[in-house]
């Protein structure tokens, strides 16, 4: 373990926790760990999927009590025995899977279990100003706080969660990968937003897998791995990105996208985009896609991005145009004819929209293929294990327990699960949305050589991505969007991400 630096002001220190260990069946999720964290300033928490991260987040958050350490609360010993505990002393926590409830109000979940109130009745226009009041705050004066939190976007709803941290009288926010679901203009403002509270006195522990983030606002960085701090303190700013990726790794290694093929795919295109639009979201897109071939859509959220890939797959119906796959066009607006054509979707919201969660790793590879297994009524178990075990095997899932629940494999397992049950139905065209989302620096690679790997057995890619130099790594072809248009298209190595990010932003559309 790295020696905390004598930068590292513990005689200020708003926060310590001293020696946290916890334990789960079969499992230490802590093992003596150490973080401090001062008044004023941004500690970023850094570790793969599994290195500890969620589970100390939740230790400081009340939701789960430590086996062994102490707390330290302004130099007074503290026990966290509840969320409403930490909320009191002024800790409030902004989890990646916001738990908002989507049926309430934007202002009815920001002052939830704490709710003005008068004779015991709720004063829901107090409610209502004081949530605009925040909501101007963050930078969004335009959301309506009667607006049911289920009609929000995902950057909305992160907004919401934010505001509600800010409805207590916080002293320590922690932000679980706040920046996951949000656009370039979005993240900027987050920013803006922790500034402000910094310079509050507010300290912020900062989640993220985007290391670039990292160096852009923190101040200290803590590394976990395996439920240990290798780490304390670093500089966020000049600590060498190698240095962090190989802390968290326990292995040097080369952040780097598998080389591209030599030669351009030749043949026949498996899929034409031929006028496709949805009137509201994104206009009248042509596309062609080759076996073996990777195309990145690159822009900002809102550029009608992931809105092209589900209406491709049938998810939404078009209002013009048509999906032509292996020369036969597709009934709009149907997965099923997308599915049986050779189509498959990895989508953006994995947990919520890819994965049966509470089922094992066999039955989320096996769901789209299952006829393939049904003999007179009943499901051959074995054949159904043996084969889904095959297609997970091809693309190096770990664990190797096809009985595994799922829910407890990494972000980047998880995408593998997703990816071998199209595997496993002999898809053509796979469609991926934000492959990466949640999945730390080492799985990303994994997933990167995976996807290449696909690409050079003949399957065609059409890749999504909110991060410019994860489609320029992987694509071979971009097309650049801009409100609901391309704007550019280019072979990827004649392309750079300030191009890219010029052309979002200002650019005109392409003749």
């Amino acid at each position: 373990m790295l020696p905390t630096p004598p930068s590292a002001r513990a005689e200020t220190s708003l926060l310590t926790m001293s020696g946290i260990t916890k334990s789960f069946p079969g499992v230490r999720a802590l093992d003596g760990v150490d973080l401090d964290v001062t008044p004023g300033e941004v500690h970023c928490l850094l570790g793969q999927n599994g290195a500890g991260k969620s589970t100390l987040i939740k230790v400081l958050a009340g939701a789960h009590q430590p086996d062994a350490g102490h707390i330290t609360w302004n130099g007074e010993p503290v026990r966290l025995r509840s969320p409403s505990a930490a909320v009191r002393l002024g800790i409030a926590t902004i989890y990646q899977e916001l738990d908002l409830v989507e049926g309430l109000s934007v202002a009815e979940n920001v002052h939830l279990g704490h709710e003005p109130t008068t004779a015991g009745f709720v004063r829901t226009r107090a409610a209502r100003q004081a949530t605009a009041a925040l909501l101007k705050r963050l930078g969004h004066p335009e959301l309506d706080p009667a607006r049911r939190v289920g009609e929000l976007s995902a950057a909305q709803r992160q907004i919401v969660s934010m505001a509600r941290a800010l409805s207590h009288d916080v002293r320590l926010i922690v932000m679980d990968e706040p920046s996951a679901a949000l656009d370039p203009d979005e993240v900027a403002n987050l920013f803006r937003i922790v500034a402000d509270l910094t310079a509050d006195g507010v300290a912020v522990v900062y989640i993220s897998h985007r290391l670039e983030e990292i160096r852009r606002i923190g101040d200290r960085v803590t590394v976990l791995k395996d439920g240990r701090a290798v780490a304390r303190g670093l500089p966020a700013a000049t600590t060498p990105t190698r240095e962090v990726v190989a802390l968290m790794t326990g292995r040097d290694v080369p952040y780097v996208f598998p080389e591209r093929p030599a030669r351009p795919p030749g043949g026949e295109p498996v899929l034409r985009v031929q006028g496709l639009a949805r009137k509201g979201e994104f206009e009248a897109l042509d596309l062609e896609l080759r076996p073996g071939e990777i195309v990145g859509l690159a822009g900002l959220v809102g550029s009608g991005r992931s809105e092209i890939l589900e209406t491709v797959y049938g998810a939404r119906k078009p209002t013009a145009g048509r999906v032509v796959v292996g020369g036969r066009p597709l009934r709009p607006g149907s997965v099923p004819a997308a599915v049986a054509a050779g189509l498959g979707l990895a989508p953006e919201e994995r947990k919520a929209q890819g994965l049966l969660l509470l089922e094992s790793v066999t039955r989320n590879v096996s769901v789209s293929s299952l006829a393939r297994f049904s003999r007179a009524g009943w499901i051959d178990r074995a054949g159904e294990r043996e084969t889904a075990r095959t297609a997970t095997r091809a693309l190096s899932l770990r664990p190797d327990l096809p009985d595994t629940p799922v829910r407890t494999l990494s972000g980047g397992n998880q995408q593998k699960a997703v990816l071998a049950r199209w595997l496993l139905r002999g898809c053509r065209v796979l469609l991926l949305d934000e492959p990466t989302r949640g999945v730390d620096v080492g799985a990303r690679a994994e997933l990167y050589a995976v996807i290449r790997g696909l690409a050079d057995d003949g399957l065609a890619v059409l890749l999504v991505s909110s991060e410019v130099p994860e489609v320029l790594g992987l694509a071979d072809r971009v097309l650049v969007l801009r409100e609901g248009r391309v704007v550019h298209q280019a072979p990827a190595r004649d392309l750079d991400e300030h191009r890219v990010l010029d052309l979002v932003m200002e650019g005109s559309p392409a003749v």
